[in-house]
């Protein structure tokens, strides 16, 4: 349900909202064809999709700043879904790209730091969907890097270790998971789901966007169609639709 408050023209309308929390992959979602924008599309008078993407980051700085972006006092209370998708640098190798690289373990210990944070200001379990990294194709990345001037900066391998991690930390905190370095890699070239090796392609992008959708649909779907289809309204005394109007 959407929260309302005391306004001068009636009640202020809050709409609930679905958080998206992540690095690159996420930041670049409302671009065109992306998973966010999908969803956003998707839940249009529903609820609002915010992108708190942020590119390079990691879970050892999403744990620091996640207590700045969301609070009781900030609107957690009409917070409906939250998905976290972290991994792809964290899983960057120590000695090339030690900036980003953050240990496996730890990796896991700030995920769970960040349900138990989330826990902290009701945003339950069962409203919290983590997703894995992407599997990586290396020769595409490689080429990536090479044209910075560094070395190949990530393997596939390692990836899957820590996409193995964010799924056991589901299984250990109740929440949903996307396993997106399994899933991808069940088709034979998965490259197709991945622009440079790393981030999403439109294929990619309509993938996980059909994987978060099908969990989505059925934690939201009791949310209403927020305000009066436009022929509801009576067009000679708006005010007695609209400024009465609560859900």
């Amino acid at each position: 349900m959407a929260l309302v408050e005391a306004g001068a023209c009636g009640q202020l309308l809050l709409w609930p909202r679905v958080v998206l929390f992540g690095d690159s992959i996420t930041e670049f979602s409302f671009r065109d064809n992306g998973w966010g924008a999908y969803l956003a599309e998707r839940l249009v008078r529903k609820c609002d999709v915010v992108n708190r993407g942020l590119s390079g980051y990691n879970t050892r700085w999403a744990k620091l700043i996640l207590p700045r972006l969301m609070a009781k006092s900030a609107g957690a209370e009409s917070t409906v879904a939250v998905i976290v998708f972290f991994g792809a640098n964290d899983s960057a190798l120590k000695d090339l790209n030690p900036k980003q690289h953050v240990p496996l373990e730890e990796y896991a210990a700030n995920l769970k730091s960040m349900i138990q944070y989330l826990k902290s200001v009701d945003i339950t379990e069962d409203r919290i969907i983590l997703v894995t990294p992407p599997p990586l194709q290396e020769s595409a990345w490689e080429k990536e890097c090479f044209a910075k001037g560094d070395k190949l900066n990530r393997h596939n391998a390692t990836t899957g270790e820590y996409a193995q991690a964010c799924v056991q930390v589901a299984r250990d905190c109740g929440t949903d998971v996307v396993d997106l370095w399994t899933l991808m890699q069940n088709n034979e070239d998965f490259s197709s789901y991945l622009c440079d090796g790393l981030h999403l392609s439109p294929k990619g992008n309509s993938f996980l966007a059909a994987q978060l959708w099908s969990r989505l649909e059925k934690k939201l779907s009791a949310l209403p169609f927020l305000l009066p289809y436009w022929r509801d309204v009576d067009h000679t005394h708006p005010e007695a639709t609209l400024l009465i109007y609560d859900y």
